[in-house]
């Protein structure tokens, strides 16, 4: 099966930022979207951005005009670039990809934005 893998999770002043990566075992190309979710504690976990298989993007309102959701179909990789961080942003950020009735999920990855 598929396997995704995130990273570039850390630690950033608000103002700051960072660019997750999203690294799948295989192509990218055939999924219907990916996206990226986050989950902060006590929260349930939410969509943040998500990009199709044709490269249409969405994305919820808290992030919009911060977060640019990109993918490299060549590398197998979809980012999320992230800027003018909050500390609301602090969450585990997932990666996951669809097809159809299938969902891939990675393992998570940690942001922690705090001054």
């Amino acid at each position: 099966q598929v396997q995704l893998v995130e990273s570039g999770g850390g630690l950033v002043q608000p103002g700051g930022s960072l660019r997750l990566s999203c690294a799948a075992s295989g192509s990218i190309f055939g999924f219907n979207a990916m996206g990226w979710y986050r989950q902060a504690p006590g929260k349930e976990r939410e969509l943040v951005a998500g990009i199709t298989r044709g490269g249409s993007t969405n994305y919820a309102d808290s992030v919009k005009g911060r977060f640019t959701i990109s993918k490299d179909n060549a590398k197998n990789t979809v980012y999320l670039q992230m800027n003018s961080l909050k500390p609301e942003d602090s969450a585990v950020y997932y990666c996951n990809a669809n097809f159809f009735s299938k969902n891939y999920w990675g393992q998570g990855t940690q942001v922690t934005v705090s001054s």
